[in-house]
C-alpha cells in the first residue's frame, strides 16, 4: 500500500536490542533515579566489581555487624565504585579537567551549615553534604558582585597534601572508625575541626574514614577526637549512655 502523499512512512524498528542502556532522572531532592540493562560481559564485570564491596560489614574480630538490605549495601557498593573511579587518574579529561563535582555556595553557608547547595544540573544537596566534601576537596574561592558575576577567581587549593595523606596513611592504615575494616584506598581526610571553624589542615586534626563512616559522623551523632596522636570515637548516648571513647584496633595487626 503506498503511503498518501504528505504522510510519512512509520519508521521500521529495529528488532535488535541494544547492548546497554541507562536511563537517569534527577529527583527535586537531587537523588538520582535510574533504570536500564547491561550486556553479558558487562553485567558480569559490574557484579564482580560491586560484590567485594557489598559484603556484609563486619567488626575487627571477624563478625558481621551490618543492619542493611542487600539492596542498601549494593547501592553504598556502587558509590564505593564511583569514588574509586573518580580518584582514578585514567579517567578521560572533559572541558580540560578530570571528572568532578562542583558545588557552590557562600562561606556563611559552608560554615554554619544553613540552606540548601546546589551542584552539577541543579542538583540539591544538603549542608551537611558540602561541609563533608569539602573535607577532602578543591576549593576556588569566586569573588561575586551584586549580580552573582564572577569578578575574580582564586587559585585552586588543595586542602589535604599528598605529603599529609601519607602521614595519615601511616598512622590510620584504613579506616579509623571502630570495627571498620576498609583499607586506605577506600579513605578520605576528614577534619575533626572543620577548617571552616577555623581547624587545622594537620595530622592531629585529620583522620581518614571511608565513605559510609565519613557520612555517618557529618549526618549522624557519633564524635571523633585525636588523643595522644590516636582518633578516638565517642559513641551517642543511646548507643553508649557513658560515651566512653573508642579505637579501632584491627588496622595495628593486619
Amino acid at each position: 500500500m503506498t503511503p498518501a502523499v504528505g504522510t510519512a512512512s512509520p519508521r521500521p524498528r529495529d528488532p535488535t536490542p541494544p547492548d546497554s542502556e541507562l536511563y537517569l532522572r534527577t529527583g527535586t531532592d537531587g537523588r538520582l533515579a535510574f533504570r536500564g540493562s547491561l550486556d553479558a560481559e558487562t553485567g558480569s564485570l559490574m557484579q564482580g566489581l560491586l560484590s567485594p564491596l557489598a559484603k556484609p560489614r563486619t567488626d575487627d574480630k571477624g563478625k558481621t555487624k551490618d543492619r542493611r538490605s542487600a539492596a542498601e549495601r549494593n547501592g553504598d557498593a556502587l558509590a564505593d565504585a564511583l569514588n574509586l573511579i573518580a580518584d582514578s587518574e585514567k579517567l578521560p579529561i572533559q572541558g580540560r579537567e578530570r571528572p568532578h563535582l562542583t558545588i557552590t555556595l557562600s562561606w556563611e553557608m559552608l560554615r554554619d551549615k544553613l540552606g540548601q547547595v546546589r551542584a552539577y544540573e541543579n542538583t540539591v544537596l544538603s549542608p551537611e553534604a558540602a561541609q563533608r566534601l569539602a573535607c577532602d576537596c578543591d576549593i576556588t574561592p569566586l569573588v561575586l558582585g551584586t549580580q552573582s558575576e564572577a569578578l575574580d577567581v582564586g587559585r585552586t587549593e588543595r586542602l589535604v597534601t599528598d605529603e599529609l595523606r601519607k602521614a595519615l596513611i601511616a598512622r590510620d592504615r584504613g579506616c579509623a572508625m571502630i570495627g571498620c575494616t576498609r583499607p586506605v584506598r577506600w579513605t578520605k581526610a576528614h577534619h575533626v575541626t572543620h577548617w571552616a571553624d577555623g581547624g587545622d589542615t594537620s595530622i592531629d586534626n585529620c583522620v581518614l574514614l571511608c565513605e559510609a563512616h565519613h557520612r555517618q559522623i557529618h549526618h549522624g551523632d557519633w564524635q571523633v577526637q585525636i588523643v595522644d596522636g590516636v582518633p578516638e570515637f565517642i559513641p551517642p548516648q543511646y548507643v553508649d549512655f557513658e560515651q566512653k571513647p573508642l579505637r579501632n584496633t584491627y588496622h595495628l595487626f593486619n
